[in-house]
C-alpha cells in the first residue's frame, strides 16, 4: 500500500474522529497510530529502521595508500561505535542484499575536523574488504544496528505503538506536567493578575492594548491560551468600562499575545512536542519562537488597531462575568497579590536558564576557559536541563502560593492535583501523537521525501506551514495539528534535507496552527462566549486576525531560514 494512502487514511480518521465523530483527541490519535501501524508492511517498516541507523559516504580518500571513507552523522544521536561497518548502495540494498564494502572505523583523534569548531566530527573508517567503488551519498551501517532494524517487524502492532507513545512521554511528560503547575500557582496565588497590573501602570490606558499582548505572550509561556484568556478578559472588560471606548482593541490584543506563545514557545505542549519530534534544542526553539512572535504580534496589534478605528464592539454582559463581578475584579485590593519580582520569577527562571545554556554551548569553542569540564558549564548544564528548570520553577511557584495566600499543605495537595489532572490530559494527548507521528514515519514517507533533493527550503516550509493549516482549520485544535503535521513533515528535519535549521520547520508548523480559527475552535468559542462577542462578530475579527498573524509568522520564518539558515550542510 502506497505510503501517502496510508498517511492520508491516519490523518482522516483524527480529523473525523475529532470534528465529526467528537471523540476525544487522545482516543482519536491512538486509533490513527494503530490503523496506520496495521497498514504499514514489515519491509517498509525494516527501511524505515535502516534509514534511522545510517549514515551517509560524504568523501572518499587515497590516504597513504590506502582508501578511507568519511562518514557524516547527520541527525543519528551519536557515530558508530562497532570496529566495522558495512557499505550499501541504498537502504533497499541494505535491507535485503549483501554488503558492496566493509570498512573499520577508526579512533576518533583520526576524524575528520570540522572547520566550523577545529574538533574532530566526522567519523572516519580504513577499507577492509569488498569493492573499492566507493562513492559519496551510498549508505553506511553497522552490522548490529542492520540486524536490530530487519528485526522490527517482529514487534506487535501494540509494542510499536506502545513504543513510541513511551519515548514521547519520556521527552514530554515531566515538562508538560510541571508547566501546568507553574499555570495553576501563578492562577491562584495572583501572580499573573499583578503581571498584568504592573504592565498597566508602566503603560498606562494608552498603552493597555501593548500591555496586554506583552502579559498574554508571557503567561502564555507556561499557561494554556483558554486560561490565560479566561484571566485576562475580566480586565479587559474592567477597563472597557471604566473607558468607555476601546473594548475591541482590548480583547483582540489579549488573544494576540495568548494565542502566538501557545504555539511558538515552549514549555506549551504544541511547540514543546514539535521541537523534540524535529530534535530541535528547547533553549533554541524558545529564543527563535520568542523572536518570531515579536513580528506576529506586531502585525496583530496594526489589525487590532485598524478594526478598532472603524467598528465597535459594545461591552454585554456574559454568563462567567456579571459587570458587578468585573468591577470586583479589577478593584481587588493589590496588598492580595504577590510582588512583581516573585510573581515574574516562575516564568523567567526556566527560559534563563534554559536559553542561557544554549547560548554557552554555542560559546563553548571559542571561549578557551569555558569548556565543558569546567565548573561553570558542568552547572549551567545541570540547571539548563529542560526538567530541572521547569521544576525549579514549579517549586517556587507552589511556595509563592503558600506564601502569598497563607495555604495549608493540604489546600496546595488539592491545586496541585488539579493542576496535574489537567497537564495529564494533555500529556495523553501528545504522547498519543507521537505514537501517531512515529507510526506514520514507518509508512516510509521519509523515503518519498529523500527522493525529492531539489525542493528548497522555502518549498518545505511553505510546505509545512499549508499541511499544518489545512489539519487545523478542518479540525480546530492547533495542537492537534501540530502533533499531527509533525508527524507527516518530520522526514523534512535534517540539515541535509531542509537545507536550513530544523527550528525553522518547527516556527512554520507553529504558525501554520493560527490560521484559520472559526466554530469548530473551542478556543474561538472561549473568545466569543467570554468576551461577549457574537459569531457573526467573531468571525468578523478573530479569524481575519488568525490568517494574519500565521501568514506574517511564515513570511518571517521563510526569510530568516534564506538569510540567516544556521546550519552548514555537508
Amino acid at each position: 500500500m502506497h505510503p501517502l494512502f496510508v498517511v492520508s487514511i491516519g490523518v482522516a480518521i483524527v480529523i473525523v474522529g475529532v470534528l465529526f465523530v467528537r471523540l476525544h483527541a487522545f482516543l482519536a490519535l491512538i486509533l490513527a497510530a494503530l490503523v496506520v501501524a496495521i497498514l504499514t508492511s514489515p519491509a517498509e517498516i525494516q527501511k524505515f529502521g535502516i534509514s534511522q541507523r545510517k549514515y551517509r559516504v560524504t568523501q572518499v580518500q587515497d590516504h597513504e595508500g590506502t582508501v578511507r571513507m568519511v562518514m557524516d552523522v547527520g541527525s543519528n544521536a551519536k557515530p558508530p561505535v562497532e570496529s566495522l561497518v558495512h557499505v550499501y548502495e541504498t537502504v533497499a540494498d541494505a535491507a535485503a542484499g549483501e554488503p558492496k564494502a566493509v570498512f573499520a572505523t577508526l579512533p576518533k583523534s583520526d576524524w575528520q575536523v570540522d572547520p566550523a569548531t577545529q574538533k574532530p566530527a566526522y567519523p572516519t573508517a580504513r577499507f577492509v574488504r569488498g569493492s573499492t567503488d566507493i562513492r559519496v551519498g551510498q549508505i553506511v551501517i553497522a552490522p548490529a544496528e542492520l540486524q536490530a532494524a530487519l528485526n522490527a517487524p517482529k514487534k506487535t502492532i501494540g509494542e510499536r505503538v506502545a513504543s513510541a507513545f513511551g519515548s514521547t512521554c519520556t521527552s514530554i511528560g515531566i515538562l508538560i506536567a510541571m508547566a501546568a503547575i507553574i499555570g495553576k500557582c501563578l492562577l491562584d496565588s495572583g501572580s499573573a493578575d499583578r503581571i498584568v497590573r504592573s504592565t498597566m501602570k508602566v503603560v498606562g490606558e494608552r498603552g493597555a492594548p501593548l500591555a496586554f499582548i506583552g502579559s498574554g505572550f508571557m503567561l502564555g509561556i507556561p499557561v494554556f491560551f483558554d486560561t490565560v484568556f479566561y484571566l485576562m478578559i475580566p480586565l479587559g472588560k474592567a477597563l472597557g468600562l471604566r473607558t468607555g471606548r476601546n473594548y475591541l482593541m482590548y480583547v483582540l490584543t489579549i488573544v494576540i499575545g495568548g494565542t502566538m506563545a501557545h504555539s511558538l514557545v515552549p514549555p506549551t505542549p504544541g511547540p514543546l512536542y514539535v521541537a523534540d519530534a524535529l530534535g530541535v534544542d528547547i533553549g533554541v526553539m524558545i529564543l527563535a519562537g520568542c523572536l518570531v512572535g515579536v513580528f506576529t504580534c506586531a502585525v496583530g496589534w496594526c489589525f487590532a488597531r485598524f478594526m478598532n478605528a472603524r467598528y465597535e464592539l459594545p461591552l454585554r454582559e456574559s454568563a462567567e462575568f456579571s459587570l458587578e463581578e468585573v468591577r470586583a475584579i479589577a478593584n481587588r485590593d493589590e496588598s492580595e497579590l504577590p510582588p512583581l519580582a516573585l510573581a515574574l520569577l516562575p516564568i523567567l527562571l526556566p527560559v534563563f536558564f534554559i536559553a542561557g545554556f544554549t547560548i554557552l554551548q554555542t560559546l563553548n569553542d571559542s571561549l578557551q576557559w569555558l569548556q565543558e569540564s569546567s565548573t561553570l558549564f558542568v552547572i549551567a548544564k545541570t540547571l539548563g536541563n529542560k526538567n530541572i528548570a521547569l521544576t525549579m520553577a514549579a517549586v517556587i511557584g507552589m511556595a509563592t502560593l503558600v506564601w502569598q495566600k497563607r495555604s495549608s499543605l493540604r489546600e496546595l495537595s488539592t491545586a496541585v492535583q488539579a493542576a496535574l489532572a489537567s497537564g495529564g490530559v494533555i500529556i495523553l494527548i501528545t504522547a498519543a501523537g507521537g505514537a501517531f507521528g512515529g507510526m506514520m514515519r514507518q509508512t516510509g514517507v521519509a523515503g518519498l521525501i529523500e527522493s525529492l533533493p531539489s525542493m528548497s527550503s522555502t518549498i518545505v516550509i511553505v510546505l509545512a506551514f499549508l499541511i499544518t493549516t489545512a489539519i487545523r482549520t478542518a479540525q480546530g485544535s492547533a495542537t492537534v495539528a501540530m502533533i499531527t503535521a509533525v508527524g507527516v513533515l518530520g522526514s523534512f528535519a535534517s540539515p541535509e534535507t531542509l537545507g536550513c535549521h530544523p527550528v525553522y520547520l518547527a516556527l512554520a508548523i507553529g504558525c501554520g496552527s493560527k490560521p484559520i480559527a472559526w466554530m469548530n475552535d473551542s478556543g474561538f468559542w472561549v473568545i466569543c462566549t467570554m468576551s461577549g462577542m457574537e459569531e457573526r462578530e467573531g468571525l468578523k475579527y478573530i479569524t481575519p486576525l488568525s490568517i494574519l498573524m500565521g501568514i506574517a509568522g511564515l513570511i518571517v520564518t521563510v526569510l530568516a531560514a534564506n538569510f540567516f539558515p544556521l546550519s552548514q550542510v555537508t
